[in-house]
């Protein structure tokens, strides 16, 4: 659990500080809230104690056993955000102004500090706020870009403040990479995700239940330790991960042809994807009316194997497998290692509620040359993290 400051200043955006604390609790880190004067006109310091359970830093001066509040929160915190970020606190940031608590205490914090700006466009352009922007960046301060949309105003263009998501997001990675490292700063991973749609006829198609979940946790993960991901996604409803570089798909012939592509320079590839093992020998191009073409047959023929592929062509790459069984889960991840000729195959059993295509939590096994590995029922970033982990070791990398 880590220690997060919040600075909240005033803006009309000062609700959405409320949406970003319990998102950092829901993640597992404590927070204490600090606010400046303003701030309090819009949300009231009781909702961010209640919130919190924190006492919340408004003065410098009314601190009950505290003669130097300012100090003792930014000796607490490991990283601190401040959000919305209001054109005049960036401001004072880039001048090491500290005329209150909130400034005070952001001025004496020497943990990594990101900034979400929320303001009307034209404050958000004027040149000295981005000169301010630059200043802070300069300095190492995260930036959580605002997006462009209606603002309180009336005006619409940028300074909205970031989605609650992005904000929290970024603030996770951060504690994260000081938690961690970057063990695959200056690698690039291919992943293949989710399932392929094999058509019979242009609104017909064969698939299997395959989300994608796996996948993009995984990417999400690799990401969050330095890495460049290429993602080769079947047809989901997922968004992916920021900072991933997208490759869409459809069909199994797309993906191998996706996938040897993204190959190209890479250091590894983890191919969790549901691959269709079959494809329609023909497809019709006009739908099947089934009052004059019924189909009671549809001949199939064999897709490629792309995780055979990819392991043919490795070298001294790293090739990482999945296999989701519904039984006899390890003997055939064994078989699968040997066949395919990958480093590691990873395998779980979809039978079981708790570790099926779609759930949030999953129950896998590493199987490979030193034999088998057997994990409990984990959360799906848990089980990325334990994935990755495996990876950065056979990369040659340090956990």
């Amino acid at each position: 659990m880590s220690k997060v400051g919040l600075v909240v200043c005033g803006g009309i955006a000062a609700y959405k500080a409320c949406e970003v604390l319990r998102g950092l609790q829901k993640a597992g880190h404590d927070v204490h809230v600090a606010m400046t004067a303003d701030a309090t006109k819009f949300v009231g310091t009781v909702t961010f104690e209640a919130l919190s359970k924190h006492p919340v830093l408004t003065d410098l001066y009314n601190q009950p056993g505290d003669p130097i509040p300012h100090i003792t929160l930014s000796e607490w915190a490991d990283v601190v955000l401040v959000c919305p970020a209001t054109a005049n606190v960036m401001a004072k940031m880039a001048a090491g102004i500290g005329d209150d608590a909130a400034t005070s205490f952001l001025l004496a914090c020497d943990c990594p500090v990101l900034v979400a700006p929320a303001m009307n466009v034209r404050m958000w352009k004027n040149a000295a706020t981005q000169a301010n922007l630059a200043t802070l960046r300069q300095r190492n301060v995260g930036i959580v870009m605002p997006e462009v949309g209606l603002l309180a105003c009336g005006d619409i263009g940028e300074g909205k403040l970031a989605s609650v998501d992005e904000i929290v997001s970024s603030v996770l990675e951060t504690i994260y990479r000081q938690e961690h490292g970057l063990d695959l700063a200056g690698k690039t991973i291919v992943i293949n995700a989710g399932p392929t749609h094999e058509a019979i006829d242009p609104v017909r198609f064969i698939a299997n239940a395959s989300t994608g979940k796996m996948g993009y946790a995984i990417a999400a993960e690799a990401l969050r330790r330095g890495a460049q991901v290429r993602l080769v996604s079947g047809p989901v409803s997922i968004e992916a991960p920021r900072g991933a570089d997208l490759r869409k798909v459809t069909s199994a012939a797309q993906m191998l042809d996706a996938c040897l592509e993204a190959f190209e320079g890479a250091d590894a590839a983890i191919c969790t994807a549901a691959v269709a093992d079959y494809t329609p020998k023909k497809v019709a191009d006009h739908k099947l009316k089934k009052t004059v073409e019924r189909v009671d047959v549809v001949e199939l023929t064999e897709t490629a194997d792309i995780l055979a592929t990819l392991s043919a062509k490795k070298g001294d790459r790293v090739v990482i497998g999945f296999a989701a069984e519904t039984n006899d889960v390890i003997s055939y991840a064994k078989a699968k290692l040997a066949r395919k000729g990958c480093d590691l195959v990873v395998a779980n059993d979809v039978s079981r509620a708790d570790s099926t295509f779609g759930s949030d939590t999953s129950r896998i096994a590493f199987v490979d040359a030193n034999g088998v590995d057997e994990q409990e029922t984990l959360p799906l970033s848990q089980v990325a993290e334990l994935i990755i982990d495996r990876l950065s070791q056979l990369l040659g990398g340090k956990r």
